[in-house]
């Protein structure tokens, strides 16, 4: 075979991994994380940085965010651009370091943030049809091109159709995972 249809799909699929755990990270759980803030812009010196590069960010508490600035006079930027965010927290600032206390999750923002972590798994599912889809139309192209056989083409179908069986498969149990992260209390 021209096309190495386990090692191209893979590849794919693992992108789709990477999208999804970016996306999941995005939304708020029980526990909160770092990953809600670290990406914030802010702006100082001049310029716009990202909040990971300007400071540590810990989760001593369930609810709780610790923001320790390697350079204190950024304190008042970090401080701004949290607001700016309206991420539904207002910092505390003690001269030393931003502390946001987040509320507990109502039980219907929990199920709304269920709702769109199913919403975000079902389009990842559906990127990785579109990458079987794909994949496949790569093949008929070879076997047309007499490329490959038509048996060659079959065996990669069905190699295939396993690998994205599989990716979907975990996608559902990393669904169920955050689901119940988000109904922790």
């Amino acid at each position: 075979m021209s096309i190495d249809v386990e090692k191209d799909a893979n590849e794919r699929i693992s992108k789709v991994f990477n999208s999804l755990s970016s996306e999941f990270s995005k939304i708020r759980s029980g526990r909160v994380s770092a990953n809600l803030i670290d990406k914030l812009p802010v702006e100082c010196y001049g310029s716009t940085t990202i909040l990971s590069q300007l400071a540590s960010i810990s989760n001593p508490e369930a609810r709780l965010l610790v923001i320790s600035p390697w350079d204190k006079n950024t304190l008042h930027d970090i401080e701004k651009a949290i607001q700016k965010e309206n991420i539904g927290v207002n910092p505390s600032n003690d001269g030393k370091v931003i502390r946001l206390v987040f509320p507990a999750l109502s039980q219907e923002r929990r199920q709304e943030s269920i709702k769109l972590a199913k919403k975000i798994a079902e389009n990842h599912k559906v990127a990785i049809r579109n990458i079987r889809r794909d994949l496949i139309d790569e093949l008929k192209k070879e076997e047309k091109a007499s490329v490959i056989s038509e048996n060659e083409m079959k065996q990669g179908e069905e190699k295939l159709q396993k690998i994205v069986d599989k990716g979907i498969d975990e996608i559902s149990k990393i669904l169920d995972n955050k689901s119940k992260e988000i109904l922790e209390i």
